[in-house]
């Protein structure tokens, strides 16, 4: 049986890592992994994350299952977090997974079970993995325009123009917000107008969020979900820990399902249970724990709030800084798009070849997209990037 498998195709990112590892220039930068680092290079354990696992330490007297939906508390924690008091808690149904991946991954489950016909349009670019699940399940999927090349920011009319073909029952997967791997975000007006072309067009949206507070803070990054929520009949939404919490390998996620009327809730609860059964029965439950602890806890909410929105500040004092010096030495004002960009990460816009030449020339590692972390920049490494930007010819 084994010798009937076949090599996997390697994993860009990991490829791009092991070059990095290997490469012996002191001034070489990682902008490739999606992972938030601090000045030091460190991806740090919150305050409130070591405080709540302490507790847990001293405090839990016991390693048995949860249950297949998770803890309850966690659960209401997390729609607390999301979505506020924008919808009626009876009308959803939800479930915590191995990680925002595992939310999407149960989401196109669903999907596929339930509307085996519907096409899942995808933004042009996402996130790797969405189309990578995607292809696995054998699911349709088409892309809708998102990015514009020239100008770094959302192709909102192609955007419109490409979803305007969707048919009834077919499903919109939208990013809460900070896109992955774009970093340029619709406004609220155009999410009103997205919100409007779902309903009129009886679409489905599916909204994954792994940023909230990273971009314009917690409640300002949920603006666009809640709008959603509360707008429209239906909604899919696979949420994230990983960054906002910094629990990246407690694999920390919930899958969130609204249905229309409160007396379907049941049933959608049961399904998701269901999933939850067949891929790995109970999900982790010590990041949700974690997680828990710190969102019913005053202070350690308070606490963790405030170390989050340092680590908002901080990204966005790199991008002004390296938008600025970018700038300063091209005479242009092109590179403007970096400090508009929120989120983690921005896409430069140019070409794999470009990209080649960072790497080869400067010892600047990103995607081949052009898709750069800023976490992975400090003070120090700002001005290299830009110079090597402008050196490159980008």
């Amino acid at each position: 049986m084994l010798t009937k498998l076949k090599a996997q195709p390697a994993d860009k990112i990991l490829a791009l890592m092991a070059m990095y590892r290997e490469d012996p220039r002191p001034t070489k930068i990682d902008l490739g992994v999606g992972v938030y680092k601090n000045a030091e290079g460190v991806t740090p354990v919150m305050r409130a994350v070591k405080e709540a696992e302490r507790r847990l330490v001293e405090e839990q007297t016991t390693k048995a299952y949860v249950a297949l939906a998770g803890d309850p508390a966690y659960s209401d924690a997390m729609i607390g977090l999301v979505l506020g008091e924008t919808v009626a808690r009876d009308r959803i149904a939800a479930v915590a997974t191995p990680g925002g991946t595992g939310a999407v991954r149960q989401a196109f489950e669903l999907i596929k079970n339930t509307s085996p016909d519907a096409t899942v349009w995808v933004s042009n670019p996402t996130w790797p993995n969405h189309v990578s699940i995607l292809n696995y399940l054998g699911m349709n999927h088409t892309a809708y325009r998102y990015f514009d090349g020239e100008t770094r920011g959302v192709d909102f009319d192609g955007m419109m123009e490409d979803l305007s073909e969707a048919k009834a029952g077919d499903v919109v997967l939208l990013h809460g917000c900070c896109h992955n791997p774009t970093g340029a975000n619709l406004n609220l007006t155009q999410w009103q107008a997205v919100v409007d072309l779902l309903n009129e067009k009886g679409l489905v949206p599916m909204i994954d969020i792994a940023y909230q507070g990273f971009g314009d803070g917690l409640e300002e990054d949920a603006a666009a979900t809640r709008l959603v929520a509360s707008s429209v009949p239906e909604l899919l939404i696979a949420g994230s820990c990983s960054k906002n919490f910094g629990v990246y390998r407690e694999r920390t996620g919930i899958l969130m399902a609204i249905s229309e009327q409160a007396d379907n809730t049941a049933v959608t609860q049961g399904n998701l249970n269901h999933l939850n059964r067949q891929n790995y029965s109970f999900p982790p439950d010590h990041g949700a724990r974690v997680v828990t602890t710190i969102l019913t806890d005053d202070a350690l909410r308070a606490d963790w709030a405030a170390e989050l929105e340092e680590t908002r500040l901080g990204m966005l004092s790199l991008r002004e800084g390296l938008a600025s010096e970018l700038q300063r030495l091209s005479g242009s004002d092109r590179f403007g798009f970096l400090a508009q960009h929120r989120g983690m990460f921005s896409q430069l816009g140019t070409t794999p070849d470009m990209v080649e030449r960072l790497r080869a020339e400067h010892g600047i590692y990103m995607v081949s997209d052009s898709r750069l972390n800023i976490a992975g920049l400090n003070a120090h490494t700002v001005p290299i990037l830009a110079k090597a930007i402008v050196e490159t010819g980008i």
